[in-house]
């Protein structure tokens, strides 16, 4: 069962793992980061408390740390209570979900094994950005993706954006690196997967090129510029999402939700 202790002092060293979030140095992907996977507000928090990634501590405000009783119930971390004020001092700014739980990362699953246990995947190449990435991660679980393949350019996805933004549905959608790249995508191929590359220039209608496919893939790439020529190139095919006249694009998470609902209704042989 969790420890439940109270703090008053914004200093003190027990609340090492929660101080200055906003600082660069505190993302685990830039030098001096502690790799630590961050979560915010109950939902999440209970999400990862059901995760494979072991908890570290969590801090909060009395109401919301009795909102996680039946989770606590099962874990034995400490649970920092203390006022909003002084939760504010420790990470840098005014959090209004009221909660923070800190964990340790789980080890990734090796990509041949994510690979060989999927039937319907997101390979991504570019993507940057925090939020679309979590945003990626949580229409994938709502449409039943099985994993995330991450190519080159891609930030990280256990980042505290990124978990906040996917509801904590990263720590549930199983993720790897693809590499090399693009010859990662060749070794995908080699696994019996149909690899569609997603771009506004696509000859293909999304819908009806994945119909049929036993194994299917979907490239998505950065804000901007999308696939990269490589990326397409490597595909079976480059398909597009039909869309009104005037609209030439969305925005890569949009894009990646109607994808993912496309390769959810594609009924498989």
């Amino acid at each position: 069962m969790a420890r439940v202790i109270e703090v008053t002092d914004p200093q003190d060293p027990r609340l090492a793992d929660f101080r200055d979030l906003t600082r660069a140095d505190r993302r685990p992907d830039r030098p001096g980061g502690k790799g630590l996977v961050i979560a915010e507000g109950v939902v999440v928090v209970r999400r990862l408390l059901a995760s494979a990634y072991p908890p570290r501590a969590l801090l909060g405000t009395a109401r919301r740390i009795a909102e996680l009783d039946a989770e606590l119930a099962d874990v034995d971390v400490p649970a920092y209570v203390t006022t909003a004020e002084v939760m504010a001092t420790v990470v840098g700014f005014h959090l209004n979900r009221g909660v923070l739980a800190v964990a340790d990362r789980a080890p990734a699953p090796p990509l041949d094994a994510l690979v060989a246990g999927a039937r319907r995947l997101a390979v991504l190449e570019g993507v940057g950005d925090h939020e679309n990435l979590g945003a990626l991660f949580r229409n994938a679980a709502a449409f039943g993706v099985d994993g995330v393949l991450l190519g080159p350019g891609c930030a990280d996805p256990l980042y505290r954006r990124s978990v906040r933004v996917s509801m904590g549905h990263v720590l549930a959608v199983p993720s790897a690196r693809l590499d090399p790249w693009p010859g990662g995508l060749k070794w995908l191929r080699d696994q019996g997967f149909r690899l569609f590359a997603l771009t506004p220039v696509g000859e293909l209608d999304l819908a009806g090129a994945l119909a049929g496919a036993p194994k299917a893939a979907v490239l998505l790439g950065s804000e901007g510029p999308g696939l990269t020529a490589e990326a397409i190139a490597a595909a079976d095919a480059a398909v597009r999402i039909p869309m009104a006249a005037g609209v030439d694009s969305l925005n890569v998470a949009t894009a990646g939700a109607v994808a993912f609902y496309a390769l959810s209704t594609v009924r498989v042989p």
